[in-house]
């Protein structure tokens, strides 16, 4: 008996590991054994995500984590690397070139060469088909056209309007208004309630205040429900059906979580269609909610929205609006903490455009003149991209050119299924594409201010994606984070808050401070570790100060 179970181990040991072997060798195939990684796991799998990172397995944010010290561009001598993995996942093709990226993004879109992923944006898809995860083109275009008309001058005012009240809110309630300094152990508990509040009311038409946390039963807040979702988010797509039936006090929460969300999503969509049915105006309004509510009521047709989709989109755009901009505005704050001379110049260019008016009152009108609040924020973004992966699975047997401009074609071979992954990390800390890419310079950004051809203007941000697919609210986001950019600088001063050593009780250096703080975290979207800051109140152009 024993021999027997010896000799079946040993030949199922055996076939699994030819099976491997055959796996990875193919995989070498697929990418044309273009130099790379050969790892267990594709980093972004699930097996790559949960096996904590080690040097034979990278990890998520393997771009950030070993950009220094293993940066597998330097490494390879490559802008363009590939990744196969010989336990699970796809062999995979790792870019950071913008060349290859608009091969893909852009003309790989066109021609039906290149698509989204079939097994990414898992969680988005989780509620429901919807314009962020899709990966038919029709599909995709359906949720586009749905959308878009959202996205317009008149929201954009409304979006300015909404930060103007939620930064005094946000003042009031927090009880800035008495006080000189204020310390801020997490900037993002800030960030995040603020930018839920203006994609709930801008985008949606929600009854959110600062003062008043939305909930739908009572006991949790949506905030505190997003949140968690945020970090359940690996086990809501991994998870089979009968583990969410777990008695174990966390799987209880996020089954809760997950039904409050859901609950509070149908009775607001559900308010909405009984306002719009019960209006003899069918043009009674055009914000997200109300599009895609009549867009559900469509009989038949292209642009009919069924009941999944409905809520698909609610979510998909209603969280990715939020988070996304709360961690770059998180960044944005981190590094203008150690730049006072940039917070100086901001403040300046306020008020230059504000003179002359009653209480200095910022509009609307005015945002195209803030361009140093803006650079400052698409600064941020580069440095911490929140997307920081565009994923395409090439749909046939295709080739991509690696060779740069001026040099002979490099043609590279790509097998159907292989997946191309545009590394925005890579991107954004090339040094052919942004000089000194390690410094905060939000000077890179302004108008007419370089020849660089791949950031002129600041309008082909790659933060916000690239190609036909880029970010359909980079504008709802970029007024939003100027508008209160500028609310906040004009009356604060913002400085790290600096940890003190206990045994010494010396305090951390600036430079302590950043390389402990400004690191890269992975949730759903990339963002910045908790950010501590002290804000100080500016009096008529001077920081307020108090002598003791």
């Amino acid at each position: 008996m024993n021999l027997s179970w010896t000799t079946a181990t040993t030949a199922l040991v055996a076939a699994v590991t030819i099976s491997k072997v055959f796996k990875f060798v193919s995989g070498l195939k697929a990418v044309d054994y273009l130099p790379g990684l050969w790892v267990p796991f594709q980093p972004l799998s699930v097996l790559g995500v949960l096996v904590p990172e080690r040097s034979w397995n990278p990890g998520v944010i393997f771009v950030w984590t070993w950009r220094h010290t293993r940066n597998i561009y330097r490494r390879f001598d490559s802008d363009t690397v590939s990744v196969v993995p010989f336990f699970s996942g796809a062999p995979s093709i790792y870019t950071r070139s913008l060349d290859v990226t608009k091969q893909v993004v852009t003309v790989g879109h066109k021609t039906g060469a290149f698509g989204k992923a079939d097994d990414m944006g898992r969680l988005f898809l989780f509620w429901g088909p919807n314009v962020v995860a899709v990966t038919s083109q029709d599909q995709w275009r359906k949720h586009r056209r749905i959308t878009a008309p959202a996205f317009n001058k008149d929201t954009y005012q409304l979006v300015w309007n909404a930060t103007h009240k939620a930064y005094s809110e946000m003042i009031d309630c927090e009880g800035w208004g008495e006080k000189g300094t204020i310390d801020v152990r997490r900037i993002q508990s800030l960030t995040i309630k603020f930018t839920l509040i203006i994609m709930a009311t801008a985008g949606f038409g929600l009854p959110f205040s600062w003062g008043e946390p939305p909930s739908h039963d009572g006991r949790m807040s949506i905030q505190q429900c997003l949140e968690i979702i945020t970090l359940r988010n690996t086990f809501a797509i991994a998870a089979p059906r009968w583990a969410w039936k777990l008695p174990l006090p966390w799987v209880r929460q996020t089954r809760e979580v997950f039904d409050t969300m859901r609950a509070f999503m149908n009775s607001h969509i559900q308010a909405r269609r009984e306002a719009i049915d019960s209006s003899a105006d069918d043009d009674t309004s055009k914000d997200i909610l109300s599009l895609f509510v009549r867009a559900s009521e469509h009989d038949e047709g292209k642009l009919h929205l069924d009941n999944k989709e409905l809520i698909g989109n609610v979510f998909a755009l209603l969280f990715a609006g939020h988070e996304t901009t709360s961690h770059s505005l998180a960044a944005t704050l981190g590094f203008l903490s150690l730049h006072p001379f940039i917070q100086d110049q901001i403040v300046e260019q306020v008020h230059e455009v504000t003179k002359g008016r009653e209480n200095g009152e910022i509009t609307f009108d005015d945002y195209s003149k803030l361009d140093k609040a803006l650079a400052a924020f698409y600064e941020g973004v580069r440095m911490f991209p929140s997307g920081v992966y565009l994923i395409r699975e090439a749909k046939q047997d295709t080739v991509l050119n690696l060779s740069g401009i001026g040099e002979e074609p490099k043609m590279l071979p790509v097998k159907k299924g292989t997946h191309v992954i545009v590394d925005m990390i890579g991107v954004h800390y090339n040094p052919e594409y942004f000089p000194d890419p390690e410094e905060f310079k939000p000077a890179r950004w302004y108008a007419n201010s370089t020849s660089n051809p791949y950031i002129a203007g600041g309008e082909d941000h790659t933060g916000f994606s690239v190609g036909p697919r880029s970010c359909l609210g980079k504008k709802f986001a970029t007024t939003e984070a100027v508008c209160f950019l500028v609310l906040l600088l004009r009356d604060w001063r913002v400085e790290p808050l600096l940890s003190v050593n206990v045994s010494t009780g010396e305090k951390e250096t600036k430079e302590e401070w950043r390389k402990r703080v400004m690191q890269a975290k992975m949730t759903i979207t990339l963002g910045v570790r908790d950010v501590p800051l002290t804000f100080t109140k500016q009096v008529e152009g001077f920081v307020f100060c108090f002598f003791i």
